[in-house]
């Protein structure tokens, strides 16, 4: 009798629709005890770097760049556009998306790449600093740090073309002057391009 009972559970068990268990979202994913990955002048540490950020960008459309007809080893950078183009020794024409100064932070002409640093440091001027007391003295090398992973330095130091702790800045006018890159963008630039290398910045 108890084998029946048994065999009769185990069938209205199996009759029954199976139900999965379904887990709701967790929204915790980037919280570092406070710590805002967006803040980078926040009061606690920056989380560790345990590898290359996740890819924000957008599906650029597919599109024939025009000729820059600037020159072979040369970066043309169309303000308007947030291009950056750069024709490679071998007139090979690579183009990538960055993002430009706000209004009224603009600059327009010619100028070269002076110096390039890996994992640069970024020190705020006395004015960005007199504007915003938080500012600390010197951003080092990390997630953090608002030049990113590389930067290429233009004319007198003044102008970068830089990585970002942003991505979702790029193809907006954002910055205060300097051309922000994604990560793997501005990396790729970095190996190609030298000190002498010709710089043209057009609206």
């Amino acid at each position: 009798m108890r084998v029946l009972v048994l065999l009769a559970t185990i069938l209205l068990l199996a009759a029954l629709p199976a139900r999965a268990q379904v887990y709701g979202p967790y929204d915790g994913y980037d919280d570092y005890g406070g710590y805002s990955y967006d803040d980078p002048y926040g009061a606690y540490p920056p989380p560790p770097d345990y590898g290359p950020p996740p890819d924000y960008r957008e599906p650029m459309p597919q599109r024939r760049q025009p000729s820059t007809r600037a020159g072979r080893g040369t970066i043309v950078i169309a303000t308007r556009a947030h291009t950056l183009i750069y024709t490679t020794p071998r007139g090979e024409e690579i183009a990538y998306p960055i993002a430009v100064g706000r209004e009224g932070k603009q600059w327009y002409g010619t100028t070269r790449v002076v110096s390039k640093r890996e994992h640069p440091e970024w020190r705020p001027t006395p004015s960005m600093r007199q504007k915003n007391p938080r500012l600390p003295a010197v951003v080092r090398p990390g997630p953090s740090n608002p030049l990113g992973t590389r930067a290429i330095y233009l004319a007198d130091g003044l102008l970068r073309i830089h990585g970002t702790n942003d991505p979702s800045s790029i193809g907006k006018n954002a910055s205060s002057g300097c051309f922000r890159m994604y990560r793997e963008d501005v990396e790729q630039l970095y190996e190609m391009v030298q000190p002498g290398t010709r710089v043209i910045v057009h609206r």
